[in-house]
């Protein structure tokens, strides 16, 4: 049996919309357990107080990454039928920029907002209600930006084909990467607890 299995017909779409549910809200649980539910503890990355975020999504992408590398090459996924976003070069930045903004000012990214929301957390829903105005206004605005919303399209890139290397490299150069970003925040965590032990 090959995965991915949903492309292959193992099971039906409705299943497969069962399948999502589950495991939705199974991510969901997982995050409020990490703590994500809290806008404080989330904004609290951004003055290097609390890594956790950091350190949690990064663990996940990287375990990600390395189940689908090496299922790849134990030839048990096929990887080319694993679904790559198209790349849209300037409109995916700008609306980087936008979500990241929103992240800092608000405390909350959509996916923990809605966490936050499940347990009632009235500041999330305020978040929430935000992000689907936001929604609406771009939906009345998008004839207007439609040229830039499809503009610098540069199909379904991945990073060995950008840098022509293997893809055992990148993976490799990804855990690198990751482990050193957890060295960083760890020491950025004991830099900030010090400053704050020696203004008390």
């Amino acid at each position: 049996m090959t995965a991915p299995f949903f492309k292959f017909g193992y099971f039906s779409e409705d299943i497969g919309l069962v399948l999502a549910i589950v495991i939705g809200i199974g991510f969901g649980f997982f995050l409020e357990q990490a703590g994500f539910g809290s806008g404080r503890k989330l904004a609290a990355q951004f003055y290097f107080t609390d890594m956790t975020v950091l350190k949690v999504m990064f663990t996940a992408i990287v375990t990600a990454m390395l189940g689908v590398f090496w299922l790849g090459v134990a030839g048990v996924l096929d990887l080319s039928l694993v679904y790559v976003s198209p790349t849209y070069l300037w409109p995916q930045i700008a609306g980087g920029l936008v979500l990241g903004a929103g992240f800092v000012i608000g405390g909350y990214c959509p996916g923990t907002s809605c966490v936050a929301v499940s347990t009632g957390k009235a500041d999330a829903l305020v978040y929430l209600g935000g992000i689907l105005a936001g929604i609406f206004v771009f939906g009345e605005l998008f004839p207007a930006i439609e040229e830039f919303y499809i503009s610098s399209a540069y199909g379904t890139l991945t990073l060995p084909e950008v840098f022509h290397l293997p893809y055992g490299v990148v993976v490799f150069a990804v855990v690198v990467m990751a482990i050193g970003a957890f060295a960083a925040a760890e020491w950025g965590e004991r830099k900030m607890a010090q400053k704050k032990e020696n203004k008390t």
